[in-house]
């Protein structure tokens, strides 16, 4: 398939290009649309930060050390692994102070910008006063970051549980519909990512991060994909599935359902329009509790919502968060009904550092600093910006299967047939590194 395609591109060369010259266009400026844009062009900010002498360890020794000393799972990208030293804002830098813009934000993570000063700020403050304390002690901290967070939920969703992760966060929140619900078993999405953990792995819906461990009552339901799915965008049909699935697949009652509204680690899959309306509906008959997991989607990401469940139009009765809500501090949480966190009065339930002084603050400068800079509205601007291109650039390369997603929560798929949808795998790979080798220049010394 990726022959054919290849001969095609070059129909009327006489020649058969090589994945790197079939993808070079796509990187340079012969893959500009040939018509003027119908609005102007986006302008990066003013931005005048040097990076500081580096003096540390080489990349190339601690490519070795973490071979020796860390666990073999790790991986990198590139085929010459980064080694990032310094982050400003939207900019990362390497060993060799070249400069890089920065779209993955650390696995969509970065939500206000490397280093952002109002947020090293409340982090450096609180951790000359106290860097540490638990929930046994009350701090004001803690309480004012989850009397903010609340004050972004809809409904009556006002009970915060501050955890480390978003992993950590999925578990707490499926220990909780169990326990209200009084059923075992979940439903999750085929394609879906919820975690590495023993528990949340089973959530999980993609082979790549599953091993072959006992995961328990986990029913996994067809993927509301409207690129790859069965039944395209239809939401109902999709929907059906999951009804029949409870009907026949289980003892009719379930524990809960858990979804994200945009499928990260699947590849930015936005659910089917409608989809999570219709599968609440029949989630709740069947005496399930509903979870969204907005772990990547949250805090204004999509641009058009502050929630990615927003864009279904639905309430849930728990809601999962992690990444963009720090910045990058190890931080999670989980938001949920006053009655659903009656039942998690039955024990002792404890958080080391969940809702630690230092994150508190933390987190609490990133949601003043999303608001105050209209994160929300710049995702939405920027992101429409980067649809039009995209797609234009998709009328031109067949190789570009889709392009999806909302404000910043994007996705390109990549294909060797548009017919068959084929992976393009090889010619990603190539893509990665010529986007690598084209990022910003380096500094001028």
């Amino acid at each position: 398939m990726a022959a054919s395609l290849l001969r095609r591109a070059a129909a009327g060369r006489g020649r058969c290009p090589s994945p790197a010259e079939s993808l070079r266009r796509l990187v340079s400026s012969e893959a500009a649309p040939e018509q003027a844009l119908p609005r102007p062009l986006p302008e990066m900010p003013p931005f005048e930060h040097r990076p500081s002498p580096y003096a540390g360890m080489g990349g190339a020794e601690i490519l070795e050390k973490r071979k020796k000393f860390l666990g073999p799972s790790l991986f990198y990208y590139y085929q010459k692994p980064l080694n990032i030293v310094e982050g400003k804002m939207q900019y990362l830098y390497d060993e060799q102070g070249k400069r890089y813009l920065d779209c993955f934000g650390g696995i969509v993570t970065v939500s206000c910008g490397h280093c952002h000063p109002d947020i090293v700020k409340a982090v450096q403050e609180q951790t000359k006063l106290l860097q540490h304390t638990t929930t046994i002690y009350l701090h004001h901290a803690i309480v004012e970051f989850a009397e903010a967070l609340a004050s972004k939920m809809p409904g009556n969703l006002k009970v915060v549980y501050f955890v480390n992760s978003g992993t950590e966060a999925n578990e707490l929140a499926m220990l909780m519909a169990r326990l209200y619900s009084g059923n075992l078993g979940m439903v999750a999405l085929r394609n879906g990512y919820h975690g590495g953990s023993a528990g949340t792995i089973g959530l999980t819906g993609l082979q790549t991060w599953k091993y072959p461990i006992p995961q328990g009552e986990i029913h996994h339901v067809m993927n509301p994909d409207p690129y790859r799915g069965a039944f395209g965008s239809d939401a109902a049909a999709y929907a059906r599935e999951v009804e029949e699935h409870i009907n026949f697949g289980s003892s009719g009652r379930v524990g809960g359902f858990i979804a994200e509204t945009f499928q990260g680690v699947g590849g930015t899959v936005e659910l089917a329009p409608g989809y999570l309306k219709s599968v609440y509906d029949t989630v709740r008959k069947a005496g399930g509790v509903c979870i969204a997991d907005e772990v990547q989607s949250g805090f204004g990401r999509t641009g058009s919502n502050y929630w990615g469940f927003q864009t279904q139009d639905v309430i849930p009765d728990i809601v999962t968060m992690a990444k963009g809500i720090g910045n990058g501090l190890p931080l999670g949480a989980v938001v949920t009904t006053p009655e659903i966190a009656s039942v998690m009065a039955q024990k002792i339930q404890f958080n080391t550092f969940g809702g630690n002084p230092v994150c508190s603050a933390g987190g609490l400068a990133v949601l003043k600093v999303l608001d105050k800079e209209k994160r929300q509205a710049h995702c939405a601007d920027i992101g429409a910006h980067l649809v039009e291109r995209l797609k234009s650039l998709q009328q031109k390369h067949e190789i570009i299967g889709d392009v999806r997603g909302r404000g910043l929560m994007l996705g390109v798929e990549l294909v060797t047939d548009r017919t068959e949808k084929t992976p393009a795998k090889a010619e990603t790979a190539v893509l990665f590194e010529k986007l690598k080798g084209n990022s910003p220049h380096s500094l001028p010394p």
